[in-house]
């Protein structure tokens, strides 16, 4: 959430910063923001006159009596409580109007940063750096290259089988592709814990609608979300707010352990990894990567979290980014950085570098971990802070930035394993460095 400070300093260079995304007529209601702020600055005005004269009043009734003066006393009286009456009234307001302001925060994303170059959509992102085993770029194939879904079905591919047992963009694995899928998130989450200094975690796949508020998915993006609501109990109807959500991703569980958590300053960084599966319901993606893999309602995926001191957030993501590149580098994938334009990003992002695999079928780059630094809009929905030591002292409390990122897609990657590594007769060549994780095995056929 937007600091509601800055867009009362400064509301016109927010809306200017927030027209650089994707359809900024939908971000923020001017006119009823204007309306609302108008209205609490005369009431908060006319809140302090009656406070100020209620205390007046209070003085003079005490002389008032002292003078013996009962009639004044009792008229000075009155007029206090007419004065209670209409500070009760404006509080009521008050507390309208800031939930009013805050419902209408809630579905304005963050502002880009000053570093993300200006873009309409992905045809505005801008390509960093590319890497490859010695520089050599991907590899040539002498043979015709066939797309995952080939070189998978006779190695245990089985997307009939998803479609049977839930419908579309399901799939499952059987034998050696399922193994070499969860040797890819041992592999993953090795890397994250052992080199990079994360912490693993095993978190809930359902979360409440407050964990979804937090890191921002609710209440904008319900759509693209799988509900699950728990079971009444003897007959009862479910509430509403009874609710579970399959979560989108582990970083929204991630992130929300500082929910509503004051943390010492020398607890920072916290840096936290899981492998969960992941469910979207894909809103809106309809028509786009129908084959295959690529584009899911489930899939696993090894995230990273950061909760970081503010200022070292932008350090921390440059970290995170290189996390995710030593996976790609020691699978000896090809991959190129990418850093995304102000009308591609995600609704939390202030910034965001996307890691996008090659995948030799589709002659193209294709993302497989997107980095983010959400600052502090994400801790700000989550009222999640630190206290600062200054000169020696505890400070007061200030707001920790977010940052999330793949650490890396296991879907995706295996689907570049399997294009990348794939040879003549059908078999596919596997990376070293999963061979301890395949029991040794060091190639897959059918």
């Amino acid at each position: 959430m937007l600091d509601i400070l800055l867009l009362r300093k400064d509301l016109d260079t927010a809306i200017a910063r927030l027209e650089t995304r994707k359809k900024p007529q939908a971000f923020l209601n001017v006119e009823a923001f204007q309306a609302l702020e108008s209205e609490r600055k005369t009431l908060q005005t006319r809140t302090e006159e009656l406070q100020a004269q209620r205390n007046q009043l209070s003085r003079q009734i005490g002389m008032l009596m002292g003078k013996g003066d009962k009639d004044g006393a009792e008229a000075a009286k009155a007029q206090v409580a007419a004065s209670k009456v209409e500070l009760e009234q404006s509080a009521a307001r008050l507390e309208q109007i800031q939930a009013e302001l805050q419902a209408m925060l809630m579905a304005v994303p963050n502002l880009p940063h000053e570093s993300v170059p200006v873009g309409a959509d992905e045809t505005g992102n801008v390509e960093l750096r590319r890497w490859s085993p010695d520089d050599k770029g991907p590899r040539n194939f002498d043979f015709e290259v066939k797309d995952h879904v080939d070189v998978g079905t006779p190695l245990g591919l089985d997307f009939d089988m998803g479609v049977k047992l839930s419908g579309s963009r399901f799939t499952v694995m059987k034998g050696q592709i399922a193994r070499l899928h969860r040797a890819l998130s041992q592999f993953m989450l090795d890397v994250q814990t052992q080199e990079h200094g994360y912490t693993e975690c095993y978190v809930p796949y359902a979360v409440n609608a407050d964990s979804l508020k937090g890191t921002g998915q609710l209440p904008k993006f319900e759509a693209d979300l799988f509900a699950a609501k728990k079971g009444g109990q003897d007959g009862e109807p479910v509430p509403d707010n009874a609710a579970l959500y399959l979560i989108p991703t582990s970083e929204v569980p991630l992130t929300n352990f500082v929910r509503d958590v004051v943390v010492a300053e020398l607890e920072l960084p916290i840096k936290l990894t899981a492998h969960t599966p992941c469910f979207r319901s894909e809103a809106g993606s309809y028509g786009r990567d129908t084959r295959g893999m690529i584009r899911q309602h489930q899939f696993d995926k090894v995230e990273m979290v950061q909760v970081v001191h503010p200022e070292h957030s932008n350090a921390a993501l440059e970290q995170m980014v290189g996390h995710a590149e030593a996976v790609l580098q020691k699978l000896q994938l090809p991959y190129r950085v990418v850093a995304l334009c102000s009308g591609d990003m995600g609704f939390s992002a202030a910034k965001t570098y996307d890691l996008e695999v090659w995948l030799p079928a589709q002659n193209s780059y294709r993302e497989i971990s997107s980095c983010s630094n959400c600052e502090a809009f994400q801790a700000r929905r989550m009222q999640a802070r630190f206290r600062p030591i200054v000169n020696g002292q505890q400070g007061k409390t200030e707001f920790v930035h977010t940052l999330n990122g793949s650490g890396l897609a296991v879907g995706r990657t295996l689907v570049a394993v399997l294009e990348n590594y794939q040879r003549a007769d059908g078999s596919i060549e596997l990376p070293p460095v999963l061979w301890p994780y395949m029991g040794g095995l060091k190639e897959l056929r059918a």
